[in-house]
């Protein structure tokens, strides 16, 4: 190919060329959209020349090069790691870029850098688009969940190439415009809040078959895939049932018994829970979530732990089958109750960032191709279409009347977990949650009382309004 007749002629370039960016070229470009791509790494851009074949797609190693063959005005797409690498590549493209020109920062970015390189591009005349991508190496090749945000005729200059290339359901692209700003990237934090949540409780529902029934592997794989044939059905849920018949190729045994019981975490689960607190939502289950992967990174404490504080792991005695189907159902309401504190986070931050999200449209894009995507967010939909302004699912009729259906199994595997020593604190707080937030009275009086006893912070009054102080210590 001669590069002097491809100059200015590809639709798009992406900057980064791992396996994320490197996969969604090749998706973007086996839909009919010519591409280039850049690497500092050259094995990376090596790898994307040997993938291309047949496809429009050119791989350069050279930053001048590369924005050289992109269209005018000109789009670019980042998928590098979130934080400082975002910002060395932006000061490496700036000096070849113009007016009118594009960056889309695919990462994992946190939304508030999101608006301040929104800014500072903004006053070069460049725009910039936050999108959040879940799919993984699969989604990325095959069709992600695609949330971006920012300037909306930013979003139409590559909204056919983003709904080409987006999962589809139902022949609906899972892809839309979110909103302003950071909307995007806010969107996608959440998401993955609600993955950390969902992740955690499958991950106790394990527990409580692996230590607390004594089930096998193949016990495992059996239960989640009836599972995933059930209202449970899933990504995640199908994922889990993968794991437990995947042999270890080094020691011929089940991998997921070789794997160490340490889970890291990338910041995005925090995020969400930093920013639930910011915003006075509550998200309980995510919070526990991100505080038992820090648990579990404190591997050799606990194992001091578990020697200082012995009290061995009691099996169940009982109907197991009995018990399989209370923990499905206990899972169930779990699920909700955590993607009704997701959307609830959504809902506030909509209006105190000004998104103007349309949460049925948030949850549309995330039922095919994210991490997230199950057969519950056809209910989640149904919900924000019957109630736009909802703010909180639980609220909802229909889901509502699911809860109430399986709370109670709920209530028991909590029970189950406290009796037999297994750790289950996303189902307890989910728990906790639900019975907190259908309460018509609390006992924050209390604490109202208390904290103006000791501080005079003040309290308020059920029968008069205004704001009052008590001398509860008389001199």
């Amino acid at each position: 190919m001669n590069p002097t007749m491809k100059t200015q002629s590809y639709e798009i370039g992406m900057v980064g060329l791992g396996v994320m960016g490197r996969n969604l070229l090749l998706n973007m470009a086996d839909h009919g959209h010519s591409v280039a791509g850049y690497d500092k790494d050259i094995t990376k851009v090596a790898a994307l020349r040997q993938e291309a074949e047949h496809r429009d797609i050119r791989g350069v190693e050279s930053v001048s090069e590369f924005v050289g063959l992109l269209r005018v005005p000109r789009a670019v797409m980042l998928l590098v790691p979130a934080g400082a690498p975002v910002d060395a590549v932006i000061h490496d493209l700036l000096p070849c870029l113009a007016r009118g020109d594009l960056i889309i920062d695919a990462g994992n970015s946190y939304f508030d850098d999101t608006n301040l390189r929104a800014e500072a591009l903004a006053e070069r005349k460049i725009q910039f688009l936050g999108v959040g991508v879940s799919g993984g190496e699969y989604g990325a090749r095959h069709g992600p969940s695609i949330m971006p945000g920012g300037p909306k005729d930013a979003y139409e200059r590559i909204r056919a190439i983003l709904e080409a290339v987006a999962a589809k359901v139902d022949g609906e692209p899972c892809v839309t415009w979110l909103g302003p700003g950071a909307a995007g990237h806010f969107v996608k934090m959440v998401h993955n809040g609600i993955e950390y949540g969902m992740m955690q409780l499958i991950a106790e529902t394990y527990d409580l078959m692996k230590r607390g029934l004594g089930l096998s592997d193949d016990e495992l794989h059996d239960v989640y895939s009836t599972w995933n044939n059930s209202e449970l059905n899933s990504y995640l849920i199908e994922i889990t049932d993968h794991t437990f018949t995947q042999v270890d190729e080094q020691t011929g045994k089940r991998l997921i018994d070789e794997i160490l019981d340490v889970a890291k975490q990338n910041g995005t689960g925090m995020w969400t829970s930093q920013s639930a607190m910011k915003l006075q939502v509550p998200a309980p289950t995510i919070d526990a979530a991100v505080g038992m992967r820090d648990i579990s990174m404190l591997e050799k404490e606990r194992e001091e732990a578990s020697r200082i504080l012995p009290r061995p792991i009691r099996r169940l005695e009982g109907d197991h089958q009995m018990f399989i189907g209370q923990l499905r159902s206990a899972l169930y309401t779990g699920m909700i109750i955590t993607y009704a504190q997701g959307m609830a986070l959504l809902a506030v931050a909509s209006i105190k960032h000004n998104y103007h999200l349309d949460l049925e449209a948030v949850a549309r894009i995330w039922r095919g191709g994210c991490i997230i995507r199950a057969a519950l967010l056809g209910d989640i939909c149904a919900a924000f279409h019957a109630k736009p302004g909802l703010p909180n699912l639980l609220l909802d009729p229909k889901l509502s009347e699911k809860v109430k259906t399986h709370q109670e199994n709920l209530r028991k595997m909590v029970c189950v977990a406290s009796e037999l020593g297994i750790p289950a604190p996303g189902l307890m707080v989910s728990l906790a949650y639900l019975d907190s937030y259908r309460s018509a009275w609390l006992p924050a009086n209390l604490i109202q009382a208390q904290r103006d006893y000791f501080g005079a912070h003040t309290y308020e009054r059920i029968d008069e309004k205004g704001v009052f102080h008590t001398q509860w210590e008389k001199e």
